[in-house]
């Protein structure tokens, strides 16, 4: 079967999937937009103030997987950051402080840029907390643009599906620094930024690396509709080079793509709130490089869920050809994780789980979530082992989230 007919039947199986009666729900988490999501708008009624602002997200969270898919592991630990807020006009924002990650029973961490969480590497490591200095100068142009430069509005404030980035990330990975556009009308929000992850210096032992997304939101009309459409298209590429190191490394310029279509149905009803379905088609391509053994490849993602008071009911279905996302969640990539270069030839995935979601004020939320998922039997590439079917296999996940973002006055410097 030739690579665009495989697609094109990829394309076909998960439309059914989606519409087939019957079929269970999950979308865009509703604990990443209350817990996890920060508002980037700036406040008028700030101009010549300056605050204190402490933003704090608490997390235990356990995945237990197959080796042969996915390790598991357990995060028990926070994320503190401490700032100051200062607005010296009414368009702009400047915010300084500290920026920490800690885990608890961890007294050392590793000492190098962290994309999500980090290897162990003894010889090159931080004691007591992972721990660096975080600035954001923010500029509103109109009502539409806002211009960041410094640490940026990342991870979830993205709105990318979770093939391509994991929400986990949200609580592993380091802050997102480096430029950002934000473009907002009634119709499109777009979101476009350069994350400048590893800086080099002439003759630097290591490549620098940087990655650029753009994350586009187009509406069919306004998102408190009875029956809301959209369609988001998300891009990300990472690019690992320099001319000035001394590493004498390829470079490495690795795509991922995503574009579909969505609805969410509201509802008045004293229990149900909205129903949501979502379709996305993704695409992978290392332009550049060998890092991964897979040159292309894509995927389709099928999802939905019912949104009840303080509860989501969430499922979904994937399946892909070759796909490999750079900063998603690994069960949606063909690759193993515990095998060097062994990858699964066309795996599938079905996923079950719930969300429970309490705010208790503006910056205020618990997040509590559950997921299962289940990989039917696939065959296996292995350069060592040849290739060999690996019986189906189930993952699960659960976490507890709290958030924490009290903003203190310090003073008014109004005449």
């Amino acid at each position: 079967m030739s690579y665009r007919n495989s697609f094109r039947r990829y394309v076909c199986v998960s439309a059914f999937v989606l519409l087939a009666p019957g079929w269970a729900v999950m979308g865009y988490a509703q604990i990443s937009e209350k817990v996890f999501r920060t508002d980037y708008h700036i406040d008028s009624l700030h101009s010549n103030r300056l605050f204190v602002e402490v933003d704090n997200v608490n997390f235990f969270r356990n995945i237990e997987s197959p080796v042969i898919i996915v390790p598991g592991y357990t995060l028990p630990g926070f994320r503190l950051q401490t700032k100051a807020v200062y607005h010296p006009v009414s368009n702009i924002r400047i915010e300084g402080g500290v920026h920490s990650l800690w885990f608890w029973g961890a007294d050392s961490y590793p000492a190098f840029a962290y994309s999500s969480l980090a290897y162990w590497r003894g010889e090159r490591a931080n004691n007591l907390v992972r721990v660096y200095p975080f600035f954001r100068a923010q500029a509103q142009l109109s009502e539409q643009v806002n211009i960041v430069l410094g640490n940026l509005y990342g991870a979830a404030s993205h709105l990318l599906v979770e093939p391509l980035y994991n929400p986990e990330l949200n609580l592993t990975a380091d802050p997102e620094t480096g430029m950002q556009v934000l473009y907002d009308t009634k119709w499109l929000h777009f979101d476009t930024w350069v994350n400048w992850e590893t800086f080099i210096y002439k003759m630097d032992t290591k490549q620098e690396a940087f990655s650029f997304g753009v994350s586009a939101l187009f509406m069919c009309n306004p998102p408190e509709s009875t029956a809301h459409v959209y369609f988001p298209l998300q891009i990300l590429a990472q690019h690992r080079g320099g001319q000035i190191d001394m590493t004498n490394l390829p470079v490495q310029t690795m795509l991922n793509g995503a574009a579909g279509a969505g609805l969410d149905w509201h509802f008045r009803y004293r229990t149900l709130k909205k129903i949501h379905l979502e379709l996305n088609l993704l695409g992978y391509y290392q332009h550049a490089g060998n890092l991964w053994p897979l040159k292309r490849g894509y995927g389709t993602a099928v999802s939905a869920s019912v949104d009840l008071p303080d509860f989501r009911v969430k499922a979904a279905y994937w399946k892909c050809n070759d796909f490999i996302s750079m900063y998603g969640n690994p069960l949606f990539g063909a690759p193993s994780m515990s095998a060097r270069d062994a990858y699964f030839m066309h795996p599938a995935m079905y996923s079950l789980g719930g969300e429970y979601i309490r705010t208790f004020g503006a910056g205020y939320a618990l997040g509590i979530d559950f997921d299962f998922h289940l990989r039917p039997s696939s065959r296996i590439s292995d350069p060592s082992a040849g290739i060999y079917t690996v019986p189906a296999q189930t993952c699960y996940s659960f976490g507890v989230y709290l958030r924490l973002n009290p903003s203190f006055l310090i003073k008014s410097f109004d005449n």
